[in-house]
């Protein structure tokens, strides 16, 4: 059984959502999951699609080639075509908080998390003992003013030899340039520790424990050149009152980073994430 998933955009317009499924169900196919959402304001048509095509003489990319002669160009549509079955390859970049990257590791070794880890890098050893126990390559390579732009070469250097497809900095507590940015655009997957746009800088949760605010939050979003304004993938808050310490904070906070970010990761995996101007839009 060949499973793939279709994530379409297109300017909206009539018969689109006849004219796919007719192309299916014409190439031996049977619908498992359809799902398409219209923005309005911008008469932007999105559509996902799961699928099973019988075929044995099935080629994904003759039916990319096809799809593209008979549907792509009639409605000026940009297609992206995925195998079910297909693990992405992640890589997992971290300083030295731990919390996020046990998460990640432990839901991709139960198979909740369904990509594959060729590599785990660090600009810190600190971690090194849990990829470890993970039994997952670790690499150390410092990064400073310096010698930045020498390390960003090592980098994609290791992500190209293990054919990276997307990555999660899982508090890597460095600045991705543009280069590795331009490189992997929409596949660099962050977590901030605070509900954005709000209470930027080195301590959010000090800054908004002194606003006494009751709700603190996380936001997993996409890398851009500008910082922590990429688009948003997930978010959740927690209530918080006058009786919690900043103790209190940093740890609800590090508790919705991991469920975030992983939540994000796995909607990513999942091909149900669609970027579109600096938003994105998630299918259930």
């Amino acid at each position: 059984m060949n499973q793939i998933i279709l994530l379409m955009y297109c300017a909206d317009q009539k018969g689109i959502i006849a004219a796919v499924t007719n192309f299916i169900h014409h190439n031996q196919g049977n619908i498992t999951y359809i799902d398409q959402y219209v923005d309005r304001p911008n008469a932007a048509f999105f559509m996902r699609v799961e699928c099973d095509l019988n075929s044995e003489s099935f080629k994904i990319e003759d039916f990319k080639t096809n799809f593209s002669s008979e549907i792509g160009e009639r409605y000026t549509m940009h297609c992206d075509f995925y195998l079910k079955n297909h693990k992405p390859k992640m890589a997992v970049f971290v300083s030295k908080y731990d919390h996020c990257l046990y998460d990640i590791l432990a839901k991709q070794q139960s198979g909740e998390l369904a990509a594959e880890i060729p590599f785990i890098l660090s600009n810190h050893a600190d971690l090194k003992i849990i990829a470890d126990r993970f039994e997952i390559p670790f690499h150390h390579i410092s990064v400073t003013k310096e010698n930045k732009e020498e390390a960003e070469e090592k980098q994609a250097k290791l992500l190209k030899a293990h054919g990276v497809d997307f990555i999660v900095l899982a508090r890597y507590m460095q600045i991705v340039s543009s280069k590795l940015i331009d490189q992997y655009k929409h596949k660099i997957i962050n977590i901030h520790h605070s509900f954005l746009p709000a209470f930027p800088g080195a301590k959010p949760y000090h800054s908004a424990f002194d606003r006494g605010v009751k709700i603190i939050g996380a936001t997993s979003h996409y890398v851009t050149e500008e910082l922590d304004a990429g688009p948003i993938i997930e978010q959740d808050t927690t209530r918080v009152t006058h009786l919690n310490s900043i103790a209190d904070f940093i740890e609800k906070g590090r508790d919705l980073e991991r469920i975030v970010l992983v939540r994000a990761l796995k909607q990513h995996v999942n091909r149900k994430v669609m970027v579109y101007g600096n938003k994105t839009v998630v299918f259930s």
